[in-house]
């Protein structure tokens, strides 16, 4: 016990700094891994709690053809976790008609809702009331619009082979979540209606049933109930854990029901998508933060190994004075404890602070996560102490260990092979991986298991490891070749002793091939890291664009005629830059209806910030250019153009309303090109025409969206002064609020917090591998300093000598690094493509923050450089006598 205690105080006293460096090595590694589980377990409770706030009924349960409604009613009441529960009724109508404005209306087939009373109350979100009241009889916006009808007109509705009948309008409402609303319970995703109905009308639950009843008795197959239910929202924070629970219950729930119902688990829809993007954001973790704590490790063992041969001496010593293996094993491992006890808590209080201030009070990190850090940082701490010191013991000899010139081998052939094997594989994987319709993270729709393609991680992991070893390679041959090349290059800083320079790094080489391979290393890892936030940041807006439309969007009503005057009222509101009319329409391409979005081709780029990315045949000025000069062009999706085998300039008959007499028509269009994605527009299939062409054949300029570009600033301002300005009828959204309902998708997680840690890790790994490594190799080479200037240089070529190595290390690190830090940008992107909607068209680069990189590793290789010039600037006697 007390040759330990003089040996840790003899390592304070001669070698703390090393030591607090490789115990900072260790901090590094556990606060980085640390900080970013906490990051994750963050992510992971956002993602549900935003995917759970986004429903408004959990649960529709369809009463079975001849089941008792009360009885699964109150079977579902009776369900544990069931907060409320109410029946709606559906009934199929064959048609309703409307006589207003002088003119008499008639649409196709519709859907009746029987509403009970609190139904509004019990689900906020669900109806939204545009004009009149809340209750009695209701007609959907689509359906008001059809009919011409408004508050206080009559219409019929038609009952199959019964007489219709009649109901005072006494509202118009909005269904939000029609899509859901008017499921097909039961059926599997690609088997739901491709559109909610057009026409919808709503009774109240007694109203309903006087006139649907009878319907029911004569065709039940028209005729069915729902219970619509509220759940309890305490979910396990993971939407993994959470999407098991919901299903659990749901299914529970059926058992319970014994066939007279079936579950149409809503909740468990969204947590299923959570899930998925859960495991994306578990990815990101993977591919961002394990090469960091890996990289922190490597520098850890660089900084250990930079005083590798003053161990040796010091164990050689020893043993001549009768210490045994185990005994200097033992005083390897206290040092080791040291940096893993010292480091470790460093590294947890940093986390911990990191935790509160860049993700808040839930980004704290668990427990679990402190283990797994303070677990890595030891296995670090004992890999770059203890096995060298175990290594050294058995393959060294006292004279070996004493010795003070290292001899390196010269790498083979093999080595070489290694490294083209390394990239070429690499290579191969990232082409395998970035093919069309790869995905990452493959997760079936309502299966409770997720798959991950774990050889994705291969071609990240194998490039960092095949360009590590290449510039360890190149620079390991530029040293030993090269050395006629760099007494010249080095001519210019070290003068007279370049040859000596150049002689000196090629024989003492190890450090410098350590410290360019660190730099390059890191300078890729903050390069990649900081380009892949800068492009996930740049989509994650052009998502949010894409999901509201603009910086503030207001949505008319289908029909409505007041969308131009609409226009010029919010062109002339403050903090408005431009508005941009957007028709929205619904098109029949042979028996599919779908939408279609009329355009101002010569403003609709700027206004709505269409990239190239959304198009396929031209980029998106050139295709509206194009719309431009061809009115009746037509712009339609990948799996239109697919399904019905489209080559350009085929002419296509597509049916629209005409505006004058409310009828299908067909109008002519000629295919130009293929659109991907589009502001406001559905996943799936869409059209874009040219306005003017559609308002000429339909008769009809009726705007249906309003695109608003505020500059970017002041979205929500400008979207209160709109609603104040158009009154309740229209709806409007705003960029700012868009983010935060985009979906559970990724780009809707704010990484703000994430992208600041990472990015300062980066820096500090990036300086740290620059100026420490260095530092600690001139440490090293101080004797040599020293024994030159007895020899006779002066103060001028002990700085060049100096100089010459900082320049070297700094000049191939940062080529090496560029190149890999490219490479790792494309592949990462590419690999992660799931993350990004839509898909980039190109990296965003952070031209700032590569420049403060190269600052932050400039400054740090000038401070090593000037404190090695002071220390061979001393007398060296006085510097001999201290080494």
């Amino acid at each position: 016990m007390t040759m330990i205690r003089i040996w840790l105080v003899g390592l304070l006293r001669r070698r703390g700094g090393r030591l607090l460096a490789v115990a900072a090595g260790v901090a590094t590694a556990v606060a980085l891994l640390a900080a970013l589980g906490g990051f994750l377990g963050a992510t992971r409770a956002t993602m549900t709690a935003q995917s759970v706030r986004g429903v408004t009924v959990d649960w529709q349960v369809q009463a079975a053809s001849g089941a008792d409604a009360r009885s699964v009613l109150t079977t579902v009441q009776n369900t544990p976790g069931t907060r409320a529960a109410l029946p709606v009724g559906y009934a199929d109508t064959s048609g309703l008609s409307a006589a207003a404005q002088g003119t008499a209306q008639t649409t196709g087939p519709g859907v009746v809702l029987g509403v009970p009373t609190g139904y509004r109350s019990a689900f906020p979100g669900e109806i939204r009331v545009l004009a009149g009241r809340g209750d009695g009889g209701l007609l959907a916006q689509q359906t008001a619009a059809n009919l011409h009808a408004a508050p206080g007109d009559t219409v019929t509705v038609g009952r199959a082979g019964l007489p219709p009948v009649r109901i005072r309008v006494d509202g118009v409402v909005d269904l939000p979540h029609a899509d859901s609303l008017f499921q097909k319970v039961g059926a599997p995703p690609r088997s739901q209606p491709a559109a909610p109905p057009d026409n919808v009308v709503l009774l109240p639950e007694g109203r309903w049933h006087a006139a649907f009843d009878p319907l029911a008795k004569a065709r039940p197959d028209l005729v069915h109930d729902q219970i619509h239910v509220q759940r309890s929202h305490v979910l396990p924070h993971d939407p993994a854990a959470a999407y098991t629970a919901a299903t659990g219950s749901a299914h529970n729930t059926e058992v319970r029901l014994a066939g007279a119902g079936q579950v149409g688990d809503n909740l468990g829809a969204v947590l299923d998508a959570a899930r998925s993007d859960a495991l994306y954001a578990q990815m990101l973790f993977l591919f961002l933060g394990v090469p960091g704590t890996l990289l922190a490790g490597a520098l850890t063992a660089a900084v250990a190994g930079a005083g590798a041969a003053r161990r040796r001496r010091e164990q050689s010593l020893l043993r001549t004075r009768g210490a045994t293996a185990g005994r200097l094993l033992g005083l390897a491992a206290v040092e080791a404890v040291t940096v893993a006890v010292v480091g470790g808590a460093a590294g947890l209080g940093v986390a911990a602070l990191l935790g509160r201030t860049a993700f808040g009070t839930t980004g704290s990190f668990s427990t679990g996560w402190a283990l797994a850090a303070l677990a890595v940082g030891a296995v670090i701490a004992v890999a770059t102490l203890l096995l060298p010191a175990r290594r050294d013991l058995k393959a060294s000899t006292v004279v070996a260990g004493r010795a003070a010139v290292e001899h390196r081998r010269v790498p083979r052939a093999a080595w070489w092979a290694l490294a083209a094997g390394l990239l070429a594989v690499s290579l191969l994987v990232f082409r395998i991986t970035s093919r069309t319709n790869y995905a990452l993270v493959l997760a079936p729709e309502g299966t409770p298991t997720l798959s991950v393609d774990y050889w994705a991680f291969a071609g990240p992991a194998l490039l960092w490891t095949g360009g590590a070893l290449l510039t360890w390679l190149l620079m390991d041959l530029v040293l030993r070749r090269g050395r006629p090349v760099l007494t010249r290059l080095l001519r210019p800083a070290a003068g007279p002793l370049s040859g000596t320079v150049a002689a000196s790094l090629s024989r003492q080489r190890g450090t410098v091939l350590r410290a360019v391979v660190l730099l390059a290393l890191a300078t890729a890892f903050a390069a990649s890291t900081a380009v892949f936030n800068s492009t996930y940041r740049q989509q994650a807006q052009a998502d949010a664009v894409l999901t509201n439309g603009a910086d503030v969007t207001v949505t008319e009503s289908p029909g409505a005629t007041t969308g131009a005057s609409d226009a010029a009222r919010v062109a002339a509101l403050p903090g408005v830059r431009r508005v941009e009319p957007l028709q929205h329409r619904f098109a029949y391409v042979g028996p599919d209806l779908q939408d279609l979005y009329g355009v101002r081709p010569s403003t609709i780029v700027d206004t709505g910030r269409l990239q190239n990315a959304y198009f396929s045949g031209g980029t998106a000025r050139q295709l509206m250019d194009r719309l431009n000069r061809q009115p009746d062009g037509l712009l339609v999706s990948a799996e239109t153009a697919n399904d019905f085998q489209l080559h350009p300039g085929d002419r296509i008959q597509l049916r629209l309303q005409d505006g004058r007499t409310h009828q299908l028509r067909p109008v002519p269009f000629h295919f130009m090109g293929v659109v991907k994605e589009f502001p406001t527009a559905p996943k799936d299939s869409f059209l874009v025409a040219n306005a003017s062409y559609v308002a000429s054949a339909t008769g009809s300029s009726a705007v249906g969206t309003l695109l608003v570009d505020t500059g970017g600033t002041g979205q929500q301002a400008v979207a209160r002064h709109v609603r104040a300005a158009l009154g309740p009828a229209a709806h409007v959204t705003d960029l700012p609020s868009a983010r935060t309902v985009t979906g559970s998708s990724l780009t809707a997680v704010d990484l703000s917090g994430l992208t600041r840690v990472e990015l300062a890790f980066a820096l500090v790994i990036g300086a740290a591998a620059g100026g420490l490594v260095l530092a600690l190799g001139l440490t090293e080479r101080r004797r040599t300093l020293a024994l030159a200037s007895v020899l006779g240089a002066r103060g001028r070529q002990l700085s060049g000598f100096v100089w010459s190595e900082a320049a070297l290390v700094a000049l191939a690190g940062a080529v090496g690094g560029i190149v890999l830090g490219w490479a790792l940008s494309q592949m990462l992107v590419k690999v992660l493509s799931g993350v990004f909607d839509p898909p980039p068209a190109s990296l965003a680069v952070p031209w700032g923050y590569l420049g403060a990189l190269a600052a932050a590793v400039a400054a740090a290789l000038a401070a090593a450089a000037w404190t090695a010039v002071r220390h061979a600037r001393r007398p060296p006697l006085t510097e001999l006598r201290e080494l």
